[in-house]
């Protein structure tokens, strides 16, 4: 439907396994660089899952200040949190060059485990003649803990982070819904500026699966087996795929009132025009899914106030499984036909929180000059997932829209539309 307000979007940060900063993960694509590798994370050598989307050659000190902050930030903070500063930097706003009382932040979380070394020292105090004597876990245990070590992990930490890096006093909120959480992020962000609550906000999300205590429950996931060759390993749609990679990293967007924008001079990547949310009640392995994904691809078009033929391209959740992927892609073919589609997870992986924005990352980068990515290791095509993948170079669109598309396992099924201008 027609907004008053039109919301647009002036800067992109990224910190994702295959590039630090919008320019280098656009060349990562471009390129057709995977981020996959052998896991070099301590703790994770006697795992199953011993490839992922890891970050290298990151230097936390170099994107966070003031830098005595890090010392309550854990891995998935910090990259939330550099994402962000590189997404402000991105879209030219300097310190007290937007009005603080109508700057916010919604970002996008997922749990955070406590670092294995951090659990050493408590764990053993608490050992007796060989054993674990959990009746020394309430009296001795906390003794050896960092006295703000509970800051370092909580979900709503990333957005308390950016606000007061960037003296944002505006809205302020934490979105936890698993894979969904960074496009629901997004989607709340731009509903803040609608109903002109705030002129600024940053969304995006943040997220890991490498942490060893993830790396356990997610051995019940299909996982791909490719270890000889990590950075074939994830291939979305493919008729040889043979389970999800995981992998860690965040995404940040800027978005601002057009007026705004406007005002400052700011550049423009897109426009963001729709958004769904729906919900598949039973197993979300199962067909109801697909009519949560349907009904979540219908609603987010007609809140734009378009149709499907305004549509350009899918960025697809593609997972890489044999099932998630085949129910995604008979939904996409049910609601849009033989739409172009990309699968941004074929270059890091599964990123939990973090996947949304790091997917959306991918897409709007591209849309100033109507370009968008394409998949990575789809070589076959499989019958079960009748789409148009794009694949062996990025590919121009034709219509303005793309559907950014996130599915979580406990059933939730987001859609966002932005349009190129």
């Amino acid at each position: 439907m027609p907004r008053s307000v039109e919301v647009v979007i002036t800067g992109v940060g990224v910190v994702a396994p295959n590039g630090i900063g919008r320019e280098a993960f656009w060349r990562s694509l471009c390129e057709q660089r995977s981020g996959v590798r052998h896991l070099e994370l301590a703790g994770v050598g006697d795992f199953p899952a011993v490839i992922g989307g890891e970050i290298v050659d990151f230097d936390p000190k170099a994107h966070i200040q003031p830098r005595k902050s890090l010392k309550v930030m854990c891995r998935e903070i910090v990259y939330g949190v550099a994402a962000a500063s590189l997404a402000v930097d991105d879209a030219g706003i300097s310190d007290g060059s937007v009005d603080p009382e109508r700057f916010g932040a919604v970002y996008g979380a997922d749990m955070m485990h406590m670092a294995i070394d951090e659990l050493e020292s408590p764990y053993r105090v608490c050992i007796e003649d060989g054993k674990f004597d959990f009746a020394r876990w309430g009296t001795r245990a906390h003794e050896e803990f960092f006295p703000l070590f509970m800051l370092k992990y909580l979900p709503n930490m990333p957005a308390c982070h950016i606000a007061i890096r960037h003296d944002a006093r505006g809205p302020n909120n934490s979105i936890v819904l698993g894979e969904v959480s960074s496009l629901s992020a997004l989607a709340e962000a731009a509903r803040v500026i609608e109903r002109g609550d705030a002129d600024v906000m940053v969304a995006g999300g943040t997220g890991s699966r490498l942490h060893p205590t993830t790396l356990v429950r997610s051995c019940v996931s299909q996982l791909s087996q490719r270890h000889d060759d990590p950075t074939t390993a994830s291939r979305p749609f493919d008729a040889d795929r043979d389970g999800m990679v995981n992998g860690e990293g965040a995404a940040a967007l800027v978005i601002e009132s057009r007026a705004h924008a406007e005002r400052r001079g700011a550049p423009v990547f897109g426009v963001m025009r729709g958004y769904a949310s729906t919900f598949a009640t039973g197993k979300p392995t199962t067909e109801a899914m697909g009519g949560a994904i349907e009904r979540a691809i219908a609603l987010a078009i007609a809140d734009a106030g378009m149709s499907g033929g305004d549509i350009g391209c899918v960025n697809a959740n593609g997972l890489g499984t044999t099932v998630d992927d085949a129910i995604e892609a008979r939904a996409i073919r049910a609601t849009l036909g033989d739409v172009p589609v990309t699968a941004p997870k074929s270059y890091f992986g599964n990123l939990a929180a973090g996947s949304g924005a790091v997917e959306a990352a991918a897409s709007i980068i591209g849309l100033p000059n109507r370009l968008a990515p394409a998949t990575l290791n789809y070589e076959r095509p499989d019958p079960a997932c009748a789409i148009n993948v794009i694949h062996g170079e990025p590919a121009r669109l034709e219509r303005p829209g793309v559907l950014l598309l996130n599915q979580a396992p406990t059933g939730q099924s987001v859609a966002v539309l932005v349009c190129a201008e």
